[in-house]
C-alpha cells in the first residue's frame, strides 16, 4: 500500500496521458478522416425517373437528399426506426440481407442512424420497396397506410389547395428522396453493377 502510495503521482500522470491519447486517437484522428471524405461521395450520379419533375439536375437531386437526411435527423425518425439489419432472431428473413460495413460509407450514412429501437419497420432496404405516393400519403398521415400505425402524421410538409388534395412541400419531396435511397447502393450492386447508386472510387 505505502509503494501505491509513493508513485502515486507517476500513475496520475500516467493516467492523465492515456486519457489524452485515448482522445487523440478515438476522437479527433476518426474527425479529422471524416473531414477528408468528398461531400458528395456515394450519392446517386443522376436523378431517377420519379424525381426527374422535381429536380432539373443531379446537383439539385444530391442537396435534396443530404436535406432530407437532415429532416429525417430533425424529426427523429431514427429514433423508431432503425437503419441495420442485424445478424440476430433471422431479421434478414424479415429485413434482407444482414448489413455489411460497405453500405455505410458514404455521407449519407455518416454518421451512422443505426438505431435501437423498432417501434416502426427497419429501413436500410427501403428504397423501391414502395412507391413515392405511399411514402407521402404515409407521412401525411400514416393510418391511412397503416391502420395500426403509432406513428405521427406531418402534415406540415404539405400544402392543401383548393381542391383539398395535399401536395408535398420541396422539404417533403427531399424526405421521400432519402428515404428511397436507403439500401439502393446495396442493391445495385447485387443486381446491376453499372447502376447509378454504385459507390464511386474514392478520390
Amino acid at each position: 500500500m505505502k509503494m501505491i502510495e509513493r508513485f502515486s503521482g507517476i500513475f496520475l500522470i500516467a493516467g492523465l496521458i492515456l486519457l489524452l491519447g485515448a482522445i487523440v486517437s478515438l476522437g479527433l484522428v476518426p474527425a479529422l478522416m471524416v473531414d477528408r471524405l468528398n461531400p458528395r461521395y456515394g450519392l446517386p450520379q443522376d436523378v431517377p425517373p420519379a424525381f426527374q419533375k422535381h429536380y432539373a439536375t443531379v446537383t439539385l437531386y444530391q442537396s435534396a437528399l443530404l436535406r432530407g437526411r437532415d429532416l429525417y435527423i430533425r424529426e427523429a425518425c431514427w429514433h423508431c426506426h432503425s437503419q441495420y439489419v442485424r445478424p440476430v432472431a433471422n431479421e434478414s428473413l424479415r429485413y434482407g440481407p444482414v448489413s455489411t460495413p460497405g453500405e455505410y460509407q458514404t455521407v449519407l450514412q455518416l454518421p451512422q442512424l443505426f438505431g435501437t429501437r423498432r417501434v416502426g419497420p427497419d429501413l436500410s432496404r427501403e428504397a423501391g420497396k414502395r412507391s413515392n405516393d405511399w411514402h407521402y400519403a404515409h407521412l401525411y398521415q400514416p393510418m391511412n397506410t397503416v391502420p395500426l400505425s403509432v406513428m405521427p402524421a406531418y402534415p406540415w410538409y404539405f400544402t392543401v389547395g383548393a381542391d383539398g388534395v395535399p401536395q408535398p412541400t420541396e422539404d417533403g419531396v427531399a424526405l421521400v428522396a432519402y428515404l428511397q435511397t436507403l439500401g439502393a447502393a446495396a442493391n445495385a450492386t447485387v443486381s446491376d453493377p453499372e447502376a447509378s447508386y454504385v459507390l464511386p472510387p474514392k478520390e
